[in-house]
């Protein structure tokens, strides 16, 4: 049997251990530039489609361009006092109106019969007043005929008593005779008493009746009056100097109490009238200076009221000229206000754009020295104008922005050119 030969080791670096290290290499690569490398998701865009701003420092005008429409400093709305029937239209609209003038001709029939029948009203009540006074007249009358009759009476049966009271002192008639004339005078006394009294309430009663009847008779005839103004009322007429604005009512038109038919607009002034989004509410105060430009001229207003109501993101203010008004305004125009909310001062600006749709403001994409790429980055942006933003942290003066908008990019952070 003969003796194993025995294999001697290899010395020196052979090619399994170059096929290690280099596997080596790689899984320590790999754990590198997963820990330390960069993940930031890139987006390719092309460089010249983009807008982009430069950021800058200079004077910020805190303003904003609002849109507004001319309308008279006045209007005076007409309502149909009376309804009826239009059966004439007299001015159209855009006349010129004075105060007094009858606009509207309206039909009442009704109104017609109510005045009839309180005219017929009236003079029913005014007969039984005259009647009330002459039966009144002839009561007291009476009763004077009845006092004076008393009076004469009770004068005779006086002399009588007295007459039959010496004789009965004397013995020469019997008791029964003096105690007889006795009785006829007091009953006459009596009588003439009552019948005073009589008189006396019964003047008190027609007084008071005829007062009542002279009351009711007094509200009949204000009645009557309000009617017969009823009547007038069907006169639509202008209750200022102006201009006759809108007037919806025609021939045969049904139109009822309180209906709202027109306008007449003063135009001795003028206003305009903007809305504004609600993003301003708490900075657009009554007071606020503002400007327009109309060929070339520029017009300065104040806001003269802040309407308190939001309705669809927008509340609305009126300004006034003040000083001299653009010749021949016309209600309905437009114009481009520039609206002031504060002073000028200075800061840090970045150019308006539609980045500010997707970010609100709260982050940009900012280009390297290079100009090769740009990186999201946060910033704090303050006020606003039709121009700028001005930006209270996040940039310096020189940096460059992309201020156009950022759909495309998506969620992405880096954007390479």
């Amino acid at each position: 049997m003969g003796m194993d030969k025995v294999i001697e080791k290899k010395k020196g670096i052979q090619k399994k251990h170059i096929f290690w290290g280099l596997g080596i290499l790689c899984v320590g690569f790999l754990i590198y530039k997963v820990v330390f490398g960069d993940h930031t998701s890139t987006f390719r865009a092309e460089k010249d489609k983009l807008t982009i701003s430069t950021v800058e420092d200079g004077m910020f005008n805190d303003y904003i361009t609002v849109i507004g429409q001319v309308e008279p400093i006045t209007t005076i709305f007409l309502d149909a006092v009376e309804g009826g029937t239009v059966e004439q239209r007299l001015i159209e609209e855009g006349s010129m109106v004075k105060k007094g003038d009858v606009i509207l001709r309206l039909e009442n029939r009704q109104l017609y019969q109510t005045i009839l029948n309180s005219e017929a009203a009236l003079a029913e009540k005014e007969n039984y007043l005259r009647s009330t006074r002459i039966s009144f007249e002839s009561e007291l009358i009476q009763s004077k005929r009845n006092i004076l009759d008393s009076e004469f009476k009770m004068t005779r049966k006086k002399r009588t008593f007295e007459q039959l009271e010496t004789l009965y002192k004397e013995s020469l008639i019997s008791k029964e005779d003096y105690l007889q004339a006795k009785e006829d005078y007091e009953y006459e006394v009596n009588l003439l008493t009552i019948n005073k009294l009589k008189a006396r309430n019964d003047s008190m009663l027609r007084a008071t009746s005829m007062i009542t009847l002279e009351t009711d008779l007094g509200k009949m005839r204000q009645m009557l009056d309000l009617v017969h103004q009823r009547l007038d009322d069907l006169n639509v007429k202008a209750t200022v100097d102006g201009q006759l604005g809108m007037l919806d009512a025609e021939i045969g038109q049904s139109i009822n109490g309180g209906q709202r038919i027109g306008q007449v607009n003063v135009l001795n002034n003028f206003k305009v009238t903007a809305k504004i989004d609600e993003h301003y509410i708490d900075r657009v105060i009554h007071g606020l200076d503002a400007s327009l430009d109309r060929n070339g001229t520029n017009f300065n207003l104040t806001v003269k009221k802040v309407y308190p109501d939001v309705r669809d993101g927008q509340f609305k203010i009126d300004l006034v000229f003040q000083g001299q008004t653009p010749e021949n305004v016309r209600t309905g125009q437009t114009y481009h206000v520039k609206l002031q909310l504060g002073e000028s001062q200075k800061a840090l600006m970045i150019a308006r754009g539609g980045f500010f749709q997707s970010t609100g403001g709260q982050w940009v994409f900012v280009l390297n020295q290079a100009g090769t790429e740009a990186v999201k980055r946060p910033i704090k942006i303050g006020k606003q104008n039709p121009q700028y933003y001005e930006v209270l942290e996040g940039l310096q003066t020189g940096e460059k922005v992309i201020t156009s908008g950022y759909e495309m990019f998506g969620t992405n952070e880096r954007i390479t050119f």
